[in-house]
Order: C-alpha cells, then sequence, then structure tokens
C-alpha cells in the first residue's frame, strides 16, 4: 500500500515571526518590513496563539486616514471600521486564528486554506501553543521530489501491490511529477484503483494510465466432414 502521506510537521516553517497582543501598531509594521513576512501569529502568555494579524488588517487605517466612513460603510464594513483605530495586535488581529496541528496531513492543511481563503496557518499543540507556520509555498515543497524517487515509490507501493504477477511488465515513468504506467494487466478493472493510489503518492502531479488487457488467444477448431 501507499506509504503514509507527509504531514504538516515535515514541512513547516519552526522558526515563526510573532508578536504580542500588545505590540503596537508600528512595531507591527516594523517587524513585517524586517522580517518579510505579511502577517503574524498573534501570541499571550508563554506562547499560546490568540490571533492572527496580516496586512489586510493594517491597511484600513490607510484607507480611512484622511477620510470618515459612510454609513454604508459603518454598517457593512464594522470590522475595518473598527480596525482603522485600533493601535495594538489584539485590536487589529483576526480571531480566533485559523490554526493547524502538526500532524495533520498536507491535503487537509490544503484543504483548511482553500476553505477559510488564508495563505497560512499556525501550528499549534493541544493547548493553542505555537509549535511553527505551514505557508502555501511550503505544501508546495513535496512537488520538488525528484521524479527517480517517485517512480521507485510506485513501483514498490502500488504497481507490485496491485499487479503483483505483472509488475515486471508495466513500465513506469515519471517526468516533471506526471506518472506514465505502460503495459498489459489481466484485470482493467484495477486501472482506477492504480489512478488513485498513485495521486495520494506525495510529489505525483498527474496520471497516465496506458494499460490495455492482457489478450487470450482463441482455439479455433476445424470441420472436416
Amino acid at each position: 500500500m501507499p506509504e503514509t502521506p507527509h504531514i504538516v510537521s515535515d514541512v513547516m516553517t519552526r522558526t515563526v515571526v510573532a508578536v504580542g497582543r500588545d505590540a503596537p501598531f508600528k512595531e507591527i509594521v516594523r517587524t513585517m518590513e524586517q522580517r518579510r513576512v505579511s502577517a503574524m501569529p498573534v501570541l499571550e502568555g508563554e506562547g499560546r496563539v490568540v490571533g492572527v494579524v496580516s496586512e489586510a488588517d493594517l491597511l484600513p487605517k490607510e484607507e480611512f486616514r484622511d477620510s470618515d466612513p459612510t454609513p454604508v460603510e459603518e454598517r457593512r464594513r464594522r470590522s475595518d471600521v473598527v480596525r482603522a483605530g485600533a493601535v495594538t495586535a489584539g485590536d487589529l488581529m483576526s480571531r480566533p486564528a485559523v490554526t493547524i496541528h502538526s500532524d495533520a496531513t498536507l491535503a487537509q492543511a490544503a484543504r483548511i486554506m482553500a476553505v477559510r481563503r488564508v495563505k497560512r496557518l499556525p501550528v499549534v499543540d493541544e493547548s493553542a501553543m505555537l509549535q511553527g507556520i505551514v505557508s502555501r509555498s511550503d505544501l508546495l515543497k513535496v512537488f520538488l521530489r525528484p521524479d527517480e524517487d517517485i517512480e521507485e515509490e510506485v513501483r514498490r507501493t502500488v504497481v507490485s501491490y496491485l499487479f503483483p504477477a505483472f509488475s515486471h511488465a508495466i513500465h513506469v515513468n515519471v517526468h516533471e511529477g506526471v506518472v506514465t504506467l505502460r503495459g498489459n494487466i489481466r484485470d482493467t478493472s484495477l486501472v482506477p484503483v492504480a489512478v488513485r493510489l498513485i495521486r495520494a503518492v506525495e510529489g505525483v502531479v498527474g496520471v497516465e494510465p496506458q494499460l490495455t488487457g492482457e489478450s487470450t488467444p482463441t482455439t479455433g477448431s476445424s470441420d472436416t466432414s
């Protein structure tokens, strides 16, 4: 069977730029500029994540700097109007923070980012203590896996598992993460299963199955009458 998928702890960044909830506005901007990050976890106590402050949370102060919000903006963008007057991370941050645990799979992390429309997730333990951070670019690191490694895993965990009697006759080629299978097999109903298992292999970009059913010769009889 395919190996256990990579998890968040395999790719996350363990050294995290963070701020306390009392950090002033200018310190947040300065830290983002110096450390070249666009968002930071906000911590309290010994490192418990209570929110995230991003560039988007800071922009309302500039947007409403020289004009007051209209009554419509007051109603529709109440949170942005509040942030325009905020001066500390605790007032600026988005909360509760969207977080993830280190043992979550990369697929789970990607799904949370897509659904919650965030670019990064603080990684926390069961007590919400910060352990690291995982970003979109971290999730894409699996696609840097060498083609040779992918080919070896596909042969060992998929081809040999599904087609033990035919594994020697199945050609596996991987180019730029795209896996191509060629050869003859007895049971073509297993092809969709093979495709699904190969897609689960870390680093696979696509699968092109070119497997055909094993032809069985027929024996004819002649009529001599």
